[in-house]
Order: structure tokens, then C-alpha cells, then sequence
């Protein structure tokens, strides 16, 4: 008997461990599909028996949602529907105000606000008993006879609104669709059909309840490209930034906050977040909802609390009030202004008494105990001393616990404590400002080091909240969507698949014939950048002398990097883009900066010792460092037509302490 793709996956899948899978289906006409090891595959370009007939033939099965259902629903339908067209080129039919007639037909709706789905339970033609009253849990399966006129449907259900927005970018994705389509213009690659196999599928109820990102540090890149591109940090780019969040299967942001304030710059922006199903935040040192630089345009007086809490008791206010009923975890609490220390006279009583009038505001402008907003106090730098110390908030309040910047987690919950109401967080850092060093121009963070502080998280318990400083967005794509994959279900992606994981990304963006190559540069150059961050790097950074130390670094660099231009020259057309932003550019730059560094070091030995290739070597310097803006310039203005200028002006060179130098110099 021949098997069809689909049919073999789960044969072998019995049979044969991950690996040898990645083999096989790199031989089968399959879909890209997930990125986690082991996740069900339920879309193929080949029917198999019991199939329901996504696209084949030219035609396409027409979607339908109940126009009672949440916007933000509808509106993630309208992005499948532009989906089957980016993998099919055919335009399915998109239908909220009549029944549907035909053969097979998309269901879409969310449980108690879609008539169609909640008519479906009770014919129980659809059983739910896995999904009702979940959290963010979706269901898609093929039914028989759903409605008249309709002989077989697939049914996308949602326990809630983000459950049945995930369930529709699941589809997405197991059709081929990258979440990193638009943010790393990763092509889709075509298929004639689209078959989806009979059977429940899901993901189940994520173990993270909330999910998500911090943009933060965004001048000059992304201020300067969103400035370029849209007008500014407003609507029209944050809607990209919403949608992306969602297809990595996350819930929550804390916005850009340098000189932004994102509910003032554009009135839109938490509407639009709202509608789309995007939990809002703000950091960890901007209280109820207020944006920092608010305090420059609305505040009176100075921010302390000691000599000034009316004024700040007003600034809130206005906050909460603004916020509505729109969902938000608000950050309670206070630190220092500019998110600086408090003073030296700062005690526990007075941060307690703080904590105390910021929730009874918050009980009196949304008339209902404080206990049922959602909040969040961060345990950062001197924060946890106050914790340490004794100083306590009430238990309903989610403990956000930190790393200490650098990617190693300071405190979690001792095992065996009693299990607070609110629960525990993690806000860790990908970039960083302050001291000893910046780091925000490239990723620096292994997977395996993210892996295993945040599988500590999980196994003490610290689920409630995991939230990530990504600085610009732009270039921590890889990192982003590990770090919410592994969120939704750390007990999938053990520390034995974390290169499964890596090969199965690189298959999500580029296909499957050269993964395994693209999977071991992204392990590599993230190590290597790891070793020491390039803001903290100089020609002082490793020795000359003690075995080559300098030598051989660089050799590392530049070994990978003839492998990854190798691999460039292979790459089709449609992917050079994505695989310039995702592959080559962190691989080529930091090549180039440390063989800088290394050239720097020569030139001043040899100087030392009147060698006459000394001034040969600083020629060479200079050119390395211009080098350098070349490589930046070409992925400003050239790399996708210019469509990501200003995103790599991050000084990176010349660093003396903690701050970014204003202009690049080169080294002396």
C-alpha cells in the first residue's frame, strides 16, 4: 500500500525518533508546518483519506464567522483568507451575514459569541468538553453535515477570542505561512492544493498565561524606521507588530516608552490593541497605565511621592480611567524618575503605602475591587532588596521576578511555598541599557541558555507572566519566537530537541533542504556573540600571545561566515532577504567587527615593537571599520528595497561605559 505524506508522517512518527522524521519529510511534498518538535502536522499538499479540501482544483472552500463574533476574530479571518491566497494564489470567499452553501466549507467562531459554533454544540455535531471555559484553547476539526447545504465543514473554535484567533494562525502557519511573512519578508512557498487531515486538532491551554514582548530602546532604529515608514510609533506600524504577536501564539506588549507614550501619541493604538486581542502593559517602572514621558507633558510638580502624591495620585488616576475596560495587566509601584533608584529615604512603609492608594484608585475608576484588574509589581534591581526586605503586596498581585539583565534570572519562588493567588512572572532581557554596557545592536542570546533559565521559571512555578526586552524587535526574530513557543508548553521542547527546535525554524522560513545547514550557523553565531557582546568588545578583549586567544576567535567568525555566504550563493532569489536578515547579516557583521578589533590589537603591537607593516595594518583597520557601515548600509537601503532604512544605525563601535558613544568613531 502507498502512503500518503500525512499518513507516513504518523506511521513513522511511531517508528523513528525526531531526527530521522526531519529526514523523511525532507523528501515529502509537506508543508513547512510548526516549529516545536513533535506538534502534530495536519495540512499536506496531498489527500489523504478523510481529507476536507482546503484548495485543489482552482478553487478554494469558502470561510465563514458569525458578524456577532469578536472584530478582532474577524479580522484574523480576513488574514487566513489573504493567506490561502499567498500560498495558493486563490481567493477563498469570506461570508459573516448568510449561510454558506457548498461542499465543504471553513467554520469560524469563538464559543458564546458565534450562533453558528454554539448551534453546532448543541447538535452535538462539535464536542467542546476539552475547550469551554479553557484559556486561549482552540479546536479545529472536520465535521460531517454541519448545516444544510453544507456537506462537510472544517470548524475553527475558540474558547475565548484569542483562542479562536489562534486556531485560525495555527492554519496559517501549517499552510505555510510564516508568522515572520511581513517582519522578515520570509516568502511563502506555492502549493496547487491544500488537504486537511480528519481528527481534533489543538494545542491544548497554554501553560504561560500571559505571553509577550517589550519594545524598548527604540532610538534611533526603530524609532528612526517607524518615523520613516509610518509617521511615527503609531497605529499603523503597532497593528503590524499585533498581528505578529498573535501568530506566535502571544498575548501581551509593553510598547515603546523612550519619548513615546503609546495612548497619547495615537489615540488609536490601545483600541486597536484591544480589538485585535493584544493585552497591554507598561514596564516596569511606569505605574497604572501612564507612560513615562506622560509624566513630562501632564505631570505637576516632582515625582515623589514624599512631597508630591496628590499630583502623582491624579496622574494615575487619569490612567485608569483612560484604560476603561480594555484588558491590561497594570504595573503597580514606584521606582525612581527615569526609571532611576528611588532616594536614599525611600522605605517599605511608604512604597507599601504607595501600593495601597494606587489600588484603591484602582478599585474606584473601574468600580470593582482591585482584586479583579489584573496586576503586576516587578521585582527589578533594588525592587527585589525592597522584597527582600520584607516589604510585601496583596496576593493577588502577579510577582514579576527579573534576570539581572544579562540573562540569568535573580530569585524564584522557594519550592513548597504557598501559591500566591496572582503567582509569579519573569521579565528577562534580550537587550539592555545600562551599565556596565549597552547591548542592543544584534542577538546575543543562545537558545539553550533562554532554555534552560526559563525551564527553571516553569519548574518552580513561575508561569503567570513571561515577558521579554527585545529592544528594536528587529534582528531578534529567531530568539522572539523560541521564547514564545517555549511559553505556550515549556514540557514540549526539551534541552534534547533544542536543536530539533532550531531545525525546524530554519524550515518554517526557508523549507527543508538546507535547514540542518541554516540551523547550525544560527546556533553558532549566537555562542560565539555570547562570548562577549559586541558593545563590550575592543582590541584590549582577548590576547595576542596566550594562545592565539585573538587569533582564534576571529578564525571561528570567519570560518562561519564562508560557510554562510556558501550557503547564500544556494539560496533562491524570493529567500535572499529573509536570509541576509535572519542569517547572514549577524554572521557578516560581527565577522567584520571582530576581525576589526583583532586588526586594532595587531597595529598596536606592532607599533610597540617598530614593526613596518604597522601602518599596513591600520590601513586595514579602516577599511574593516567603513566595512562595517557598508554592511549596515546594505541593510538600510538596499536588502527589501529599503524597506527597513534606519533599522541597523545602532552604535555599536567605540563604547568608553555604559552609554552608546553619540557618533562611530574608529579605533585609534
Amino acid at each position: 500500500m502507498l502512503l500518503k505524506p500525512i499518513q507516513l508522517y504518523f506511521y513513522w512518527r511511531r517508528k523513528w525518533q525526531l531526527p530521522m522524521l526531519l529526514v523523511l519529510l525532507a523528501t515529502l511534498p509537506t508543508l513547512a508546518g510548526p516549529t516545536v518538535p513533535g506538534a502534530e502536522v495536519y495540512v499536506s499538499s496531498q489527500k489523504g483519506k478523510g481529507g476536507f479540501t482546503l484548495a485543489a482544483g482552482g478553487k478554494t472552500a469558502a470561510l465563514y464567522a458569525s458578524n456577532t463574533d469578536w472584530p478582532g476574530v474577524l479580522r484574523a479571518a480576513k488574514d487566513l483568507q489573504a493567506d490561502i491566497n499567498r500560498v495558493t494564489k486563490l481567493t477563498p470567499t469570506f461570508i459573516t451575514d448568510k449561510a454558506p452553501a457548498g461542499k465543504e466549507v471553513v467554520l469560524i467562531g469563538t464559543l458564546g459569541k458565534s450562533p453558528l459554533i454554539d448551534g453546532l454544540v448543541k447538535a452535538k455535531k462539535l464536542d467542546v468538553s476539552g475547550v469551554a471555559g479553557k484559556w486561549e484553547t482552540f479546536l479545529l476539526q472536520v465535521v460531517e453535515q454541519p448545516m444544510p447545504g453544507v456537506d462537510r465543514a472544517l470548524v475553527i473554535a475558540g474558547s475565548d477570542k484569542r483562542g479562536t484567533i489562534f486556531g485560525i494562525y495555527d492554519l496559517s502557519a501549517q499552510i505555510g505561512v510564516s508568522p515572520w511573512y511581513w517582519w522578515a519578508d520570509v516568502p511563502t512557498p506555492q502549493q496547487q492544493a491544500l488537504y486537511v487531515a480528519p481528527g481534533r486538532h489543538t494545542q491544548g491551554e497554554p501553560k504561560v498565561k500571559y505571553r509577550g514582548i517589550f519594545i524598548n530602546d527604540e532610538a534611533p532604529a526603530m524609532q528612526g524606521w517607524a518615523t520613516e515608514k509610518f509617521g511615527g510609533l503609531n497605529s499603523k506600524m503597532y497593528t503590524h507588530m499585533f498581528e505578529l504577536i498573535l501568530r506566535l501564539k502571544g498575548n501581551y506588549l509593553w510598547p515603546a516608552m523612550w519619548g513615546n507614550m503609546f495612548s497619547v501619541n495615537d489615540l488609536q493604538n490601545p483600541v486597536l490593541a484591544d480589538e485585535y486581542g493584544i493585552v497591554m502593559g507598561t514596564s516596569h517602572h511606569e505605574p497604572l497605565t501612564r507612560a513615562h514621558a506622560e509624566w513630562e507633558k501632564a505631570g505637576k510638580g516632582a515625582w515623589n511621592y514624599q512631597t508630591n502624591a496628590a499630583a502623582l495620585q491624579e496622574f494615575w488616576r487619569g490612567g485608569i480611567k483612560r484604560m476603561g475596560t480594555r484588558e491590561n495587566i497594570v504595573t503597580i509601584g514606584m521606582r525612581g524618575d527615569g526609571d532611576e533608584p528611588m532616594s536614599e529615604g525611600s522605605n517599605i512603609a511608604l512604597l507599601e503605602k504607595i501600593v495601597a492608594d494606587q489600588r484603591k484608585i484602582i478599585a474606584e475608576e473601574t468600580g470593582k475591587p482591585a482584586e479583579q484588574t489584573p496586576q503586576m509589581w516587578a521585582l527589578y534591581k533594588e525592587v527585589q532588596d525592597y522584597y527582600d526586605k520584607g516589604m510585601r503586596v496583596p496576593d493577588d498581585v502577579t510577582l514579576l521576578l527579573c534576570d539581572d539583565n544579562w540573562g540569568n534570572i535573580r530569585k524564584l519562588p522557594k519550592l513548597g511555598d504557598k501559591p500566591r493567588k496572582g503567582g509569579y512572572g519573569i521579565y528577562y532581557h534580550y537587550d539592555y541599557v545600562g551599565g556596565p554596557r549597552n547591548y542592543k545592536w544584534l542577538n546575543t542570546n543562545p537558545i539553550p541558555r533562554i532554555w534552560e533559565q526559563m525551564h527553571l521559571a516553569h519548574e518552580y512555578g513561575a508561569n503567570q507572566i513571561w515577558i521579554v526586552n527585545v529592544g528594536d524587535l528587529k534582528p531578534m526574530e529567531f530568539p522572539i519566537s523560541f521564547f514564545l513557543d517555549y511559553a505556550w508548553n515549556p514540557d514540549k521542547i526539551g534541552a534534547n530537541q533544542i536543536d530539533d527546535y532550531t531545525r525546524q525554524w530554519a524550515t518554517q522560513q526557508f523549507g527543508a533542504k538546507h535547514a540542518a545547514a541554516i540551523a547550525d550557523i544560527l546556533a553558532k553565531y549566537a555562542k560565539y556573540n555570547s562570548r562577549r557582546k559586541p558593545e563590550l568588545l575592543n582590541e584590549k578583549t582577548y590576547s595576542l600571545t596566550n594562545y592565539r586567544e585573538f587569533e582564534t576567535v576571529v578564525a571561528d567568525y570567519n570560518k562561519l561566515l564562508v560557510e554562510t555566504e556558501q550557503l547564500n550563493e544556494k539560496m533562491p532569489p524570493e529567500h535572499r532577504d529573509a536570509y541576509f536578515q535572519l542569517v547572514l547579516h549577524p554572521v557578516k557583521a560581527c565577522a567584520n567587527l571582530n576581525e576589526m578589533y583583532y586588526t586594532v590589537a595587531q597595529n598596536h603591537l606592532y607599533a610597540q615593537q617598530g614593526r613596518a607593516s604597522t601602518n599596513d595594518l591600520a590601513a586595514k583597520a579602516k577599511q574593516l571599520f567603513e566595512r562595517d557601515a557598508e554592511i549596515s548600509r546594505y541593510y538600510n537601503q538596499t536588502m527589501a528595497k529599503g524597506k527597513w532604512n534606519h533599522m541597523m544605525d545602532q552604535t555599536h563601535i567605540g563604547y568608553t561605559y555604559w552609554q552608546q558613544p553619540p557618533p562611530i568613531k574608529c579605533p585609534k
